[in-house]
């Protein structure tokens, strides 16, 4: 893999990223979610807060939850928008994913992103709070700058996929 510390000279001086923060309807709902569906592992988290909410951290990034102040004012999002706010995760396989989404009962929407014969496959579906969470084979797909420069390398699947339309499935 090519280095991906690229920017721009005037940029900040970052390194990665940390941690993503989800202000949610009841923490524990989240934090059940994020354990039993996503695989995060609760971390401890500093004791001088003083409001609700819970760490968790797994794949080299944290996740904060945080307690609403007003839960029944936050929002409903019922339609899964692949084009909403979110969060993606690579995964190994999107069968086995796709798999245990319909053993616990989650609605999906499945979307393919196709670029000079190199496909991804997405699925997309929400949180207890309405965050999109995205799983997908994005490393098929190679970054590359505008330059035309590498700058992460991919990896390339020789099977040739059936093209999929996006499609909500429960």
């Amino acid at each position: 893999m090519l280095s991906s510390n690229r920017s721009s000279p005037g940029a900040l001086p970052l390194a990665s990223l940390n941690h993503i923060s989800i202000v949610c309807r009841s923490v524990e709902n989240s934090l059940e979610f994020y354990q039993n569906v996503l695989g995060f592992l609760p971390v401890q988290r500093p004791g001088s807060f003083k409001f609700d909410g819970a760490w968790l951290f797994n794949y080299g990034i944290g996740i904060h939850l945080l307690q609403s102040e007003d839960p029944e004012k936050m929002p409903r999002k019922e339609k899964i928008n692949p084009k909403d706010n979110h969060i993606s995760f690579q995964c190994e396989s999107l069968a086995v994913v796709e798999k245990k989404l319909k053993e616990m009962n989650i609605a999906y929407v499945q979307s393919r992103v196709e670029e000079g014969g190199v496909f991804v496959d997405q699925l997309f579906f929400h949180d207890p709070d309405g965050f999109m969470i995205e799983i997908c084979n994005c490393e098929n797909l190679p970054v590359i700058s505008l330059s035309g420069e590498p700058i992460m390398a991919c990896k390339i699947s020789l099977s040739i996929p059936k093209q999929h339309q996006p499609q909500q499935i429960v």
